[in-house]
């Protein structure tokens, strides 16, 4: 917002108050007279011919707006240079012409706002409405302007009473104008129970937060740059400067510190008896300043970043900033609002779409309906029709059964026959069972031997282990029985505990022999079964050979019990078969004698050991 739409707003109140008919035109006297006075409070030259010539043709009839303003902008806004005039002189002119026609007070009644006051609302009111006439002021900015006067006087905002009050049919919820404000300010809904004097300073201070650009106010102490002495000034921050005046009523201005790029903000140690310092460095000056505490500090400073950072990216103020993202965001949220809608219109086209594909449904519904008595009929006919097809198939099935019952005739003489080659396959199917049978269990026979010779093995090692860890325990009782000759009695005691556990490894050895021995008819027992397996591998191998034999035609087929008694089973295998047989049961007995020799042996050699220990023992 730049300053000819400012100027623009003020005067807009100005032209209205002078409009008493409402009708939207202002004679061009009363015209001359604003004319005048805005030039004389925007200090620039005022030319009285300027109006009577660019209205020359319309010398009697009043002034609109719309005529009004090529005037206004081309001999009044185009002379006007920033920082030369008080805009606060402009408020105050339009303000006190609008006031009088639309701001009445009532001095019997104890209202709440004095007329100061009022004109600060009444700016920011202009400052933030919308750049759109007549001017009115969204419900979002009426929030933002009522929470910053209640946070000035330290006071929570009551957001329920504002909702109230925009629900009411006399408010309408794109915004409101400023007489309707101040005539909610006035009620003291939202200032209920609050001090006028509390008010006031409130709202002077977001009038100059806002209006005024004054990013922080307050007292500091301020170093000098000749004496070097320390002096309470009162501060006044905004985006360009940084001024200090003797007091608080900034009439008599100390300095003026310019803000650019160029400064910077740091922190100082304490020192010099104060404390919570900082300095503010430009290129040619270092200020040192002290708060009163270190929250003060940290508000100064990131204040006075904050105005570099401003005057950095080129903007003079930082609510028009900020109120230009806020009203970014309203557009955002309506865009968002509007496709909410433009998606709710579609889905409700899509719901009347689907009902009125289910009426066709329906519709479809009702024709299938019809289709399908059509079809009912049609049917009808086609098994009236059948019907007589069907008569008519019978008698020649009657014919063909006839022809039927000669072929049976013929069909059963060769089923016979092919029942008789059924018969034949189907023995040597259960035939090839049994030997395939005969050949697992010949195989799982020679697997339980294999496992059975492992688990002998293993036996055997274990015993070995026991055996060895006897030999040791038999050595370390020698050499206790060498070192503790002079020790009797302890020598004694250790004795009874290596017999005892000498008997308790005897014990253990005999369980060993026992496994060793169920282990040993374990693996007769396989051989037992694997002698079975191959008696019935070479059972099922002469039947086999037998039935290989093909049946000639009108030969009987012999009897089982024959076929056993003259066939001679072959004696080519026999002899491998009795020689592994003979080797396995070698190997078995010479396992065996070798297990008994070391068993006897080591047996002669703890008898030994113990006789000796007992002639030593006394």
């Amino acid at each position: 917002m730049d300053l000819r739409s400012e100027l623009l707003k003020s005067i807009w109140y100005g032209f209205t108050a002078l409009d008493l008919e409402k009708s939207g035109k202002v004679s061009k006297s009363q015209l001359k007279v604003l004319s005048h006075n805005l030039c004389t409070v925007l200090c620039i030259p005022h030319d009285p011919v300027a109006l009577e010539e660019h209205f020359r043709d319309d010398d009697d009839g009043p002034v609109s707006s719309q005529g009004y303003m090529p005037y206004l902008n081309k001999y009044i806004l185009d002379k006007v240079v920033e920082g030369s005039f008080n805009k606060e002189n402009v408020d105050e002119l339009c303000w006190t012409l609008t006031a009088k026609k639309n701001y009445q007070t009532d001095k019997n009644s104890n209202t709440v706002l004095p007329e100061r006051d009022a004109f600060r609302l009444w700016c920011l009111f202009n400052f933030l409405s919308e750049d759109k006439y007549p001017l009115v002021m969204v419900p979002d900015e009426v929030e933002y302007l009522l929470k910053k006067i209640c946070m000035a006087m330290s006071i929570e905002f009551n957001c329920v009473e504002l909702e109230d009050f925009f629900s009411q049919d006399s408010v309408q919820q794109s915004g409101i104008t400023v007489w309707v404000f101040l005539e909610m300010m006035n009620s003291g809904k939202t200032t209920r129970g609050i001090d006028k004097s509390i008010i006031s300073m409130a709202i002077e201070e977001v009038y100059r937060e806002i209006v005024g650009d004054v990013l922080k106010e307050g007292y500091l102490w301020k170093k000098g740059q000749l004496r070097r002495n320390w002096k309470e000034r009162w501060f006044t921050l905004r985006p360009s400067n940084l001024s200090y005046y003797t007091g608080e009523d900034r009439k008599d201005c100390q300095g003026n510190i310019a803000l650019d790029g160029n400064c910077c903000v740091e922190v100082l140690p304490d020192r010099d008896g104060k404390r919570c310092m900082f300095c503010l460095k430009t290129l040619s000056k270092t200020y040192e300043m002290s708060a009163s505490d270190t929250k003060q500090r940290q508000e100064w400073t990131t204040a006075i970043q904050t105005a570099i950072r401003l005057h950095v990216e080129g903007k003079n103020s930082l609510h028009k900033d900020l109120k230009l993202k806020r009203r970014e965001q309203r557009e955002q949220r309506e865009k968002r609002r509007q496709a909410k809608e433009e998606e709710l219109q579609r889905l409700r086209a899509l719901q009347e779409e689907r009902e009125r594909k289910l009426a066709e449904l329906e519709l479809l519904k009702e024709a299938q309906k019809q289709a399908q008595a059509l079809l009912e009929q049609d049917e009808q006919r086609r098994r009236q029709q059948h019907e007589q097809l069907q008569q008519a198939l019978e008698i020649q099935l009657r014919e063909a059964e006839e022809a039927r019952v000669s072929m049976q005739a013929e069909m059963a003489l060769k089923e016979e026959e092919a029942e008789r080659q059924r018969k034949r396959i189907q023995e040597l199917e259960e035939m090839q069972k049994r030997l395939e049978e005969a050949l697992q269990q010949e195989i799982k026979a020679r697997l339980d031997e294999e496992a059975f010779r492992y688990a002998q093995t293993g036996l055997l090692a274990e015993e070995e282990e026991k055996m060895k860890a006897l030999m040791a325990l038999q050595e370390e009782q020698e050499e206790y029985i060498l070192k503790t000759q002079r020790e009797k009695q302890e020598l004694k005691q250790e004795m009874e505990a290596k017999s005892r556990a000498l008997e308790e490894a005897q014990k253990q050895l005999e369980e060993v022999r026992a496994n060793r021995h169920r282990v040993d008819q374990d693996v007769v027992a396989a051989q037992r079964k694997l002698r079975q397996a191959s008696t019935n591998v070479k059972h099922w191998n002469v039947q086999m050979n037998r039935l290989m034999r093909p049946i000639g035609p009108g030969e009987k087929r012999p009897s089982l019990g024959s076929s056993f008694s003259s066939f001679q089973i072959p004696t080519q295998r026999d002899p491998g078969l009795r020689l592994r047989r003979s080797g396995s049961e070698d190997q078995d007995e010479e396992s065996k004698e070798n297990v008994d020799n070391r068993a006897g042996r080591d047996l002669e050699k703890r008898h030994s050991h113990a006789s000796n220990g007992d002639m030593d023992i006394p």
